[in-house]
């Protein structure tokens, strides 16, 4: 639970609300460009990591104690992150700024397989549920809050005042963009301090004897591993599934904004609070549902959590400022509106629940004495396809020249994911 309040601000603040938008439009003085280089950037650090996750996985299952590398990837993480600092407007070297967080992207992503692995050494099959809902609930409320305080005392709009109405505080500059450069500096120190009760009180594994060989032998593990994936159905078929569905889920939250703006008109005042309505209730169904995963397992909340997101794709794409499948609106209904609004609310709840009850699910897979492996697997599914969604959203939207019509790729990729899911076996492995 430390971890996610410590880790969480590096995707609210830096991936999704702050940093990426302020590279793209100003950093770079060409914003097509900027958009395209941070897309470059994300792509190869995603090869990096799903090809390393595994293999990294495996030695640690056979050295042993995962705090270690968890420290190792945290420096990767802080010195990601604080350099941030350096990325003045229409700078010229942003080249730099793209490696320097791609550093930090790997350091969050590689932390969260070891701390995901440590899950079943926490508590009994019945309460991995609750705590891993009551960790991704806390994550979130720490990039809400993370997100306030950078919006209301240091983020400054090109006015150079914050959300407060005031200049930034401690001084910094509004014409450089001091304020809005601080983000990295923020997360940085941020994961420092909370990170602190991670490492003093959460159990580690003991150390296991280190033989000569022991990276081949995990090597070699790793490829029984995959070997067998075909004859252990319920693990395949998991991997598969949640390859799909999250690549749904990450494509809802990359475009709901994108639609917003397009289809809606939206200003971006509108989608921050759009934003922060979706981190809120992620937080409160994160924690929810980790009750609701130990009453009824978490298979069964992975598929109320899909047709809920299925339903609000359906919404999306019926939905258009002047109709409402098909049926004509008013100029001045405001119904597009409050329909999108509870959408994103949906979209943060079923989303926070639905990526709390998978971390459970995948506990219940795999082979407890090889758990952060199969967290490595876990990563690399996720990873293998992570240009599906994008990718198809963008072909539909030009075929059709419908924004709207480009989500109906995420309601496929849904599907497919849930018609997967009857292969699982629930309890397998644990």
């Amino acid at each position: 639970m430390s971890y996610d309040w410590a880790a969480q601000p590096f995707h609210t603040l830096l991936v999704t609300f702050i940093f990426a938008p302020y590279f793209a439009s100003t950093v770079m003085s060409d914003p097509v460009a900027g958009q395209s280089m941070w897309g470059f950037m994300m792509a190869l650090a995603g090869i990096v990591m799903a090809l390393s996750a595994p293999i990294l996985g495996a030695y640690a299952d056979a050295v042993g104690p995962r705090k270690p590398w968890i420290f190792l990837f945290s420096i990767l993480f802080v010195v990601g992150t604080i350099p941030l600092w350096m990325a003045v407007p229409e700078m010229e070297n942003t080249t730099f700024i793209l490696i320097l967080f791609a550093i930090g992207l790997i350091g969050v992503e590689f932390s969260q397989i070891f701390v995901n692995a440590m899950l079943p050494d926490l508590g009994d099959s019945s309460e991995i549920g609750r705590i891993s809902g009551t960790g991704y609930a806390i994550g979130y409320a720490g990039g809400v809050l993370a997100l306030f305080i950078m919006l209301l005392f240091l983020a400054e709009n090109a006015d150079g005042v914050t959300l407060s109405g005031n200049p930034p505080i401690l001084g910094l500059d509004p014409e450089t963009r001091q304020g809005t450069r601080s983000v990295g500096p923020v997360t940085g120190i941020w994961y420092i301090v909370f990170m602190i009760p991670f490492f003093l009180w959460v159990p580690d594994v003991k150390r296991r004897v280190r033989t000569s060989n022991v990276v081949s032998n995990a090597l070699k593990d790793l490829m029984l591993t995959i070997r067998r994936l075909p004859e252990n159905v319920s693990l395949a078929a998991y991997l598969g599934s949640s390859m799909f569905y999250r690549d749904a889920l990450n494509g809802l939250y990359t475009f709901g904004g994108i639609y917003a703006a397009g289809v809606l008109g939206w200003t971006i005042t509108q989608i921050g609070i759009f934003g922060i309505i979706a981190a809120i209730t992620a937080a409160i169904f994160s924690w929810v549902g980790g009750y609701i995963d130990r009453l009824i397992g978490p298979k069964k909340l992975i598929i109320i959590c899909i047709l809920i997101l299925i339903l609000v794709c359906t919404l999306i794409v019926g939905t258009s400022r002047d109709t409402f499948f098909s049926a004509p609106l008013a100029d001045t209904s405001t119904l597009p509106d409050k329909l999108f609004m509870f959408c994103g609310a949906l979209i943060g709840g079923a989303g926070g629940a639905l990526q709390a009850s998978s971390r459970t699910m995948m506990v219940f897979q795999a082979n407890k004495e090889r758990m952060t492996e199969a967290f490595g697997l876990y990563a690399l599914s996720g990873r293998a396809t992570a240009f599906l969604a994008p990718g198809l959203v963008a072909l539909v939207t030009d075929l059709t020249q419908s924004q709207r019509l480009g989500i109906l790729p995420i309601i496929g990729l849904f599907l497919i994911g849930l018609v997967m899911l009857v292969w699982v076996d629930p309890k397998e492995g644990y």
